[in-house]
């Protein structure tokens, strides 16, 4: 699996639930942008409407050597998840707090494929915690 992007942000402001892996619905300049690393899910978040799973406030730059039919770069996205998946992440949307984003974009099996999370929002003091575990890592990195 090629990784073409990675929600770094979602790993440091929320304590993740589940995972669910998605396909997504693009046209053909967006798969060469996105393929070319061109694809940001920095500030994207996941909505259930009607039933389907959409990506939303996602970036992905217009394709350079594209024409007029470039889409737009910060459109919503249709995800592919099974029907009960999306029961299940709708049945957890219920509880106050959680809220599902996309954790990294990739490539499998010749397809793009995106990692979405249900995820709960961390305190000052998870924060802080995160940021201490992670220097005491490095610091036992660098004496080995």
């Amino acid at each position: 699996m090629k990784a073409l992007t990675d929600n770094k942000k979602a790993f440091y402001e929320y304590h993740i639930l589940d995972k669910y892996e998605a396909g997504i619905v693009l046209v053909g300049s967006e798969v060469k942008s996105a393929s070319g690393g061109h694809i940001s899910l920095g500030d994207g978040f996941c909505r259930v409407e009607n039933g389907e799973m959409w990506l939303k406030n996602s970036y992905i730059k217009p394709y350079e050597k594209g024409s007029h039919f470039n889409t737009e770069d910060r459109k919503d996205r249709k995800l592919l998840l099974h029907r009960h998946q999306i029961h299940k992440i709708q049945n957890v949307l219920k509880d106050s707090g959680i809220t599902v984003v996309p954790l990294r974009a990739y490539f499998s099996k010749g397809k793009i494929k995106v990692e979405i999370a249900t995820v709960k929002g961390k305190k000052l003091h998870d924060k802080r915690q995160t940021i201490k575990e992670r220097d005491v890592m490095r610091s036992m990195q660098r004496e080995m």
